[in-house]
């Protein structure tokens, strides 16, 4: 009975197989949050270990790396219970189909699927996960090699959640027992008050998070025409009522075809249902979310990061400080495990990825060539890397130290410069407002007076 029971299961998925569309390849790049890291390094696909294009793009021969510090996203990671409660439903309700819906290849396909994940996952770190962040250890190692040199000090942070000190775990593991930063169990430090300074800020939980008002835009998006047509089609491939699906299943349908593909690097049943131009709409649904939660929606999401970029430069001017004394560099190494809603609000708040208008539910066509792409962003192992550097035979006092940063392994351009390499001086003064005036108890602090969240925000 049970090898009969297998059969038909795998009957089931080869007759989906045979009578949809294959899942295009291209569905992959809309995954938003939820995408692979190769998605933004499609060469880690054919090495994983390969610096890419540009890797040779440095600084001089006089310049020489002082401190790197790198805030990173977990890696891969499975579904939360939630979306796993959310798809056990939709596939509960294929199973519950009448016997006689043979036709209905789609339903009974993924009927026949086997719902693996279970609630107990929630979000912890997958097997690719720990591979992700142990390969991007050794790709940085080789990318500033004096800096990962043996007897240089490592400090480890990481968020409290399990996914983010695993990930940090990982990583130290990726640079190898040769290495020695104290031994292979180095500490990993938590450190929420940076990692998850957005729990500690009062504003934004009353006002963004926990205020449904806030979300008016991704709600109406669902509700929108965009939606509506991927509902009916979806609805119509699974024959089930319209009226049975709502716009969050339908997410979890496409999530799973992300989450199948980044844990297991296979294309899931589930992504036939999805055309190209579906994915676009859901991504779009995906980056409302990040845009009005994390982005530039309302300024609480980027101001209440400033606790964490304030710090990323006070280490900087430490190290500025030591090397003027002709000291070593206490700290040459800061790498911390955060989540994409710890990278999100940072890079916002220094101005990166600002359309010219916002993220609307109506203006879907119109923001097609968007810059804010959060998969683009702020992928599985998304990182952001600030690297400081001693220029010798500099021409003038203010170019002996000089910045890089790097998102996701490729130089950014500074707003400053425009340019991929900026003077500490000139980053400084760019960023003088918000190192000397943005003061996270402050900004955190929730109006005395009784308005409405949307008036404050």
């Amino acid at each position: 009975a049970v090898a009969a029971m297998a059969l038909r299961r795998e009957a089931a998925l080869l007759l989906l197989l045979l009578v949809l569309p294959p899942a295009s390849a291209g569905l992959s790049g809309y995954f938003g949050t939820k995408s692979r890291y190769e998605e933004v390094n499609p060469h880690l696909v054919r090495d994983p270990l390969s610096l890419g294009p540009g890797a040779g793009e440095s600084l001089p021969a006089s310049c020489a790396p002082l401190q790197l510090r790198a805030v990173l996203r977990h890696g891969t990671r499975y579904p939360t219970a939630g979306q796993v409660r959310r798809l056990g439903e939709l596939h509960a309700r294929l199973l519950r189909r009448p016997a006689g819906a043979a036709a209905c290849p789609a339903a009974a396909a993924l009927a026949a699927w086997p719902m693996w994940y279970q609630e107990s996952l929630d979000g912890r770190l997958a097997p690719q996960g720990r591979r992700d962040m142990e390969q991007l250890a050794r790709r940085m190692a080789a990318r500033f090699p004096a800096l990962f040199a043996a007897r240089r000090r490592l400090a480890l942070a990481s968020s409290s959640k399990h996914r983010c000190l695993q990930s940090g775990a990982a990583f130290r593991r990726g640079l190898g027992p040769t290495l020695d930063f104290g031994g292979d169990e180095v500490e990993v430090e938590v450190n929420d008050s940076l990692m998850r300074f957005f729990d500690h800020c009062a504003k934004f939980v009353a006002l963004v998070e926990e205020n449904d008002a806030a979300m008016c835009q991704v709600n109406a998006f669902k509700e929108g025409p965009e939606m509506k047509k991927v509902l009916e089609k979806v609805a119509s491939a699974l024959c089930l009522p319209v009226e049975e699906l709502n716009a969050d299943l339908v997410q979890v349908a496409f999530l799973t075809c992300s989450y199948e593909l980044a844990i297991k690097n296979t294309t899931s049943p589930w992504c036939s249902l999805f055309s190209e131009e579906d994915a676009k709409v859901l991504e779009y649904l995906n980056d409302l979310k990040q845009y009005w939660k994390r982005g530039y929606g309302y300024d609480i999401n980027s101001r209440s990061s400033c606790i964490l970029f304030q710090d990323i430069f006070q280490h900087l001017d430490k190290a500025v400080e030591e090397s003027k004394s002709s000291k070593p560099i206490s700290s040459p190494l800061i790498v911390q495990v955060g989540h994409a809603e710890t990278l999100q609000p940072l890079l916002a708040l220094m101005g990166y990825f600002k359309d010219d208008e916002p993220l609307l539910a109506d203006n879907y066509a119109r923001q097609a060539q968007r810059k804010f792409r959060s998969g683009r962003i702020v992928p599985y192992a998304a990182n952001l890397v600030f690297v400081l550097y001693h220029c010798e035979h500099a021409n003038a006092s203010q170019h002996e130290y000089q910045v890089q940063l790097l998102l996701n392994e490729r130089l950014l351009r500074f707003h400053c410069s425009n340019d991929t390499i900026s003077t500490y001086a000139d980053l400084k003064d760019y960023y003088k407002d918000i190192l000397e005036n943005c003061h996270f108890k402050e900004e955190c602090e929730l109006p005395k007076v009784n308005v409405t969240a949307v008036d404050e925000l």
